[in-house]
């Protein structure tokens, strides 16, 4: 009874072992092999330190041949069943795409006697023909009707991630030469740096730190996502110990991201409780990228935690700005929340919580980018806010100067323009000369008329006096209906032409009143002045003397003073 219980007991464990091997198996059935989906079996060797024959012999657990095992399997050990189903032995080639982020691979292939070994040390692998463009590439062959095991130990320096694929001959040289092997991590890269330089043009425009912030966060993505997805590797042949320092660049991303959010918002001056939890956050940062340069491993272990304190801290910073009402708090938390989201589910995959597929193996990556542009638009509607303020001040620096009927410079901005001009005259030795322009006998117009006709007369002459005015001249509203022009570079000869143009055309000038059509003329009183001697103040008290003449002597009419004429020859 004995011997029948152990004979079925051994019965049933060659019936586990036949079905596993059945599930696992990867079958080899046809002239193309291009698998890059089967089943595998993994096991973590904790202790780092089993030879092969003992690790053999573990346990392993049935997985995809795509795997993520967190930061807790630096060691392990993948096999792979396979079987050579076709009467034709089969030259074969075994491909660890993600090879250029681990310290060590050493593949093992059990044959009738012993098993094969190929190793692969990274700091060493830029001259191995095992690898090429950051994938390691392992040989092997299959008989015809052939059944072996092939293992693969992989050690990493800090998070356990890669894929395995079986290929022909062709199609693993399609995959070691294939033009758009690294193509999305280019773009990605290219983005990145293209908007570097462009915040580097604009910082050199307006001098704000934002850009700089903004430009080295951009800096530290390019490279670790270039260093991340394998494009340096696949570029320069930078492996192994050689390229652990640049993974400082994730920590020192979060960095400038944090000192950007105060720059921008100005945490310190407005929001003094959201700074101190960015700063608390930074100071963790910081210290870890120190600690970085003396033992990077460990700093990277601890990344992966602060990266989650740090979503936390900058997703509620952005949440109580929003609350208080700051215009870029809303874009910042879209842009954010799409970080926080792909970097998560990246954290989750390199913590070996999720399975491997291209968003949460490239999660960072397309997190990174997408928070990068949401940035961009941040900057950018920032100096649009500026610029609008900008403008509503020079408006109503406008409005301080201008006189609200007509639009024209008002009297305090005339004198302020006007004493420039005289000195400029008085440098140059050019001649200048005053114009001073009333309507005639406008008291009658608004009392026959009304104000708001009187009001139309004033604007219709304002807008010919403008029509008529060329660079570099001064026209303004002096009051009412009372109108001075300053003309640089304009001899007194010239002037009276100017001014009996703008008489005459005041003279043609008709309004439409309900059919009737109302005309209206100006009397013009003109000064030539001397820029040597006399004040702003004096020609236009000579001005109004010779229009107080035109006024005397009918109206409608040009008057140049003859004081100044007489103070020369004195």
């Amino acid at each position: 009874m004995a011997g029948l219980l152990k004979t079925f007991v051994m019965m049933l464990v060659f019936a586990a072992q036949f079905a596993y091997a059945s599930r696992s198996a990867v079958l080899i059935d046809s002239h193309d092999v291009n698998l890059t989906h089967f089943q595998m079996s993994y096991f973590i060797d904790h202790s780092g330190t089993l030879s092969f024959e003992e690790a053999r012999a573990q346990t392993f657990t049935l997985s995809p041949n795509q795997v993520s095992l967190g930061t807790e399997a630096k060691t392990t050990w993948s096999q792979i069943e396979i079987k050579n189903l076709t009467d034709q032995p089969r030259r074969l080639f075994l491909h660890q795409p993600q090879a250029y982020h681990n310290r060590q691979l050493v593949f093992y292939e059990q044959q009738t006697e012993g098993y094969k070994q190929q190793q692969l040390e990274m700091d060493t692998a830029a001259s191995s023909p095992l690898m090429y463009r950051g994938s390691a590439i392992f040989e092997f062959w299959l008989d015809a009707k052939e059944s072996k095991r092939l293992y693969v130990k992989s050690v990493s320096f800090s998070h356990q991630w890669f894929s395995l694929l079986i290929l022909d001959e062709d199609h693993s040289r399609r995959a070691l030469l294939g033009i758009g092997a690294h193509n999305d991590i280019a773009l990605m890269v290219g983005i990145l740096l293209a908007l570097v330089v462009y915040n580097f043009l604009l910082y050199f425009s307006s001098n704000k730190r934002e850009n700089i912030f903004y430009s080295l966060y951009l800096i530290s993505g390019a490279l670790w996502v270039a260093l991340s997805y394998g494009l340096l590797a696949s570029l320069f042949n930078i492996y192994g110990a050689d390229t652990l320092k640049m993974h400082l660049s994730l920590i020192s991303m979060p960095i400038f991201l944090i000192l950007f959010m105060m720059d921008i918002f100005q945490t310190g001056k407005h929001h003094l409780r959201e700074h101190r939890f960015l700063q608390c956050i930074l100071l963790l940062l910081v210290l870890n990228f120190i600690y970085g340069f003396f033992d990077i491993v460990p700093a990277l272990r601890h990344t992966s935690s602060l990266a989650a304190l740090m979503m936390l801290v900058t997703t509620s910073v952005s949440i109580s700005l929003l609350r208080k009402g700051d215009p870029l708090a809303k874009y910042f938390l879209f842009g954010h929340s799409l970080f926080v989201v792909f970097s998560g589910i990246a954290v989750l995959f390199y913590k070996g919580i999720i399975s491997f597929n291209y968003i949460s193996s490239h999660g960072v990556g397309i997190g990174i980018i997408l928070e990068s542009l949401m940035l961009a638009f941040i900057i950018s509607y920032r100096i649009k806010i500026l610029e609008d303020i900008k403008a509503s001040q020079d408006e109503l620096k406008l409005l301080a100067v201008t006189d609200p009927l007509t639009q024209l410079y008002n009297r305090r901005y005339f004198y302020t323009e006007a004493n420039y001009l005289l000195e400029q005259a008085r440098k140059t030795r050019m001649p200048l000369t005053l114009l001073i322009m009333d309507i005639d006998r406008f008291k009658a117009i608004n009392d026959g008329y009304g104000h708001q006709v009187g009001d139309q007369v004033i604007v219709a002459l304002a807008n010919l006096l403008r029509l008529n005015s060329r660079d570099g001249e001064l026209v303004a509203c002096f009051g009412g209906e009372e109108f001075v022009m300053l003309l640089p570079n304009t001899s007194e000869e010239k002037a009276q032409q100017r001014a009996e143009q703008i008489r005459s055309a005041v003279q043609s000038l008709s309004l439409d009143q309900q059919g009737d059509s109302l005309n209206f003329t100006i009397s013009i009183g003109g000064v030539a002045i001397n820029s040597e001697r006399e004040t702003i103040d004096t020609a236009l008290n000579l001005a109004d003397i010779a229009l107080y003449e035109a006024k005397n002597t009918g109206r409608n009419c040009v008057r140049f003073s003859e004081c100044q004429l007489a103070s020369l020859t004195s």
